[in-house]
């Protein structure tokens, strides 16, 4: 298990490999724009449906294997991609220009987020069980027993994220709470670090084969366009999908899974602007202090992180310039870095040029360039060129904020009133300014899944409180959350059973609890 497998370069298709070897692609180090050596094949429309089927195939078996082997699969994964650290440490900053300690410090995240929902599965509780038992004398009708719990959904397509190789990609969250519900997982790997996808990939088969689970509970496909996604969202034996970057291509998925004969859910998690918002006493006491943090937020992975703020609402004065000329000079001296890939690169200097072309709209800092390094950009405008371009709110993805002067607290609710939805909102306030607008926290959970007072939103813990999703479009549903154990609701489904015979219902629902769950029952929570 010490020892890193070989590159292929061939989607793994259950336990065996993809035929298709009719396109082949190469990546780029972002770091210095080197092609690197090995070559991956895209799949063929054969492989996709051999994936999709063997998952199919392997759906029910999977989900009444139960709790304990859904755990002991993701804790095996974990314990493989432990032994695989060295491997990745050298592979990873290959394709994706990323630190040493960022690679660790994100695989000890995804290792730690596996066995958190190895916990999940093994404990039960999040099955959700309702019972209400017969009532043979009820007038005018008897009430029938109903016994109720959630149950996997089905095959799953998770789509790997440019930004997070290891903790939103082949064994990230969405796969992890997958197969936390019983669900196999179908990864269309991201073309943006595909040998460590492979290198991820090849871990989880292995578990899968030295566990003895059907081998369709997990396969991987390759693609450096967008034709396999397309038809994994649009086949027939796919329930589910779990996707994580941007608008247009969450939406693209969104329509494909809605024009099906069937349609299926899109759990798409699809970034923000994630505003933030400093009112003025807090700026008259702090306006350095805030420029300090906010200048960390906004180039913590080059800016590269979809909670990083993007978007700054502060009422004009003193304590505005302050944060205004502070923040500015601390930008000043963040040097470029690589972005992801070149295609992220372009992206943002488009978006960030557009926004400077715009009335009203002023470089305080503009985005150095380095070959293929990004330094950080700081745009300045006021609120009411904003109210009159709506779009200049949008997320630049990036190291990039824009800086919007309020006239006061009243114009600043305006503007926050008229964003759309978002993952984050931050809030920097005295508590004595709070009693002028009481109404101000709710109106911040209306516009966000999570909302800070005080600190910065730059990235996500991985607990159980988490919410990491908001109202479209930073999200598909603003029911889920694609981060935390409450991810796995996200791909089950209630089912209720009436009046079955206690031997063959599930243990979750039998009258004699043998998994040992707190129950509904009639209204009561026990055991």
């Amino acid at each position: 298990m010490n020892t890193a497998p070989i590159l292929q370069g061939l989607s793994m298709l259950g336990r065996g490999l993809g035929e298709s070897q009719a396109h082949g692609f190469h990546t780029r180090n972002p770091a210095n724009g080197e092609v690197l050596p090995q070559r991956f094949y895209r799949a063929g429309a054969a492989d996709v449906e051999r994936a999709v089927a063997l998952s199919v195939a392997a759906a029910p078996a999977y989900a009444a294997l139960g709790g304990q082997l859904h755990g002991a699969l993701l804790a095996a994964i974990a314990e493989r991609l432990d032994a695989l650290a060295e491997q990745l440490v050298a592979i990873v900053p290959l394709e994706t220009g990323l630190p040493e300690a960022r690679v660790r410090g994100e695989l000890a995240r995804t290792t730690g987020q596996l066995r958190m929902f190895a916990t999940q599965a093994r404990d039960g509780q999040w099955l959700d069980v309702r019972i209400d038992t017969p009532q043979a004398l009820r007038q005018p009708l008897p009430r029938p027993d109903l016994r109720s719990m959630l149950q996997a959904i089905g095959p799953v397509a998770v789509f790997g994220a440019s930004n997070f190789p290891l903790a939103f990609s082949v064994a990230g969250g969405d796969t992890a709470s997958a197969l936390a519900a019983g669900c196999p997982v179908v990864v269309k790997a991201h073309p943006a670090h595909p040998a460590t996808s492979e290198l991820v990939g090849s871990a989880i088969r292995d578990a899968v084969h030295a566990l003895d689970l059907p081998e369709g509970v997990f396969s991987l496909l390759f693609d450096d366009g967008i034709g396999v996604g397309q038809a994994l969202v649009r086949h027939p034996g796919i329930r589910a999908v779990g996707f994580t970057g941007s608008q247009r291509a969450g939406r693209a998925l969104m329509d494909a899974a809605a024009a099906r004969p069937e349609p299926i859910p899109v759990f798409a998690e699809m970034g923000s602007s994630n505003p933030f918002i400093v009112l003025p006493q807090a700026l008259a006491q702090r306006a350095e202090q805030i420029a300090d943090g906010l200048a960390a937020s906004i180039t913590q992975g080059n800016g590269q992180f979809c909670t990083c703020p993007g978007l700054i609402l502060a009422v004009d004065g003193e304590g505005y310039d302050r944060l205004r000329n502070r923040l500015s000079s601390q930008l000043a001296q963040v040097p470029a870095a690589p972005m992801l890939t070149a295609g992220i690169s372009s992206q943002f200097r488009d978006r960030v040029a557009s926004m400077a072309e715009q009335p009203g709209v002023t470089y305080l800092q503009a985005a150095s360039a380095s070959g293929y390094r990004i330094g950080p950009a700081l745009l300045e405008t006021d609120a009411d060129a904003l109210l009159r371009q709506p779009g200049l709110a949008h997320e630049a993805f990036g190291p990039a904020a824009l800086l919007v002067r309020c006239a006061d607290t009243a114009q600043l609710l305006t503007v926050l009133d008229g964003l759309e939805g978002q993952l984050t909102a931050t809030l920097h306030a005295e508590s004595t300014e709070l009693a002028d607008c009481p109404d101000l926290p709710q109106r911040l959970a209306a516009k966000a899944g999570r909302v800070l007072f005080g600190g910065y939103p730059t990235g996500v813990e991985v607990c159980h409180a988490m919410v990491h999703g908001g109202p479209y479009p930073a999200a598909s549903d603003s029911r889920s959350t694609s981060v935390g154990s409450a991810a796995m609701l996200r791909f089950a489904r209630p089912v209720c059973y009436q009046n079955w015979p206690d031997s063959l219902l599930p243990p979750a629902l039998q009258q004699a609890n043998p998994l040992g769950l707190w129950r509904l029952v009639d209204g009561e929570r026990q055991r």
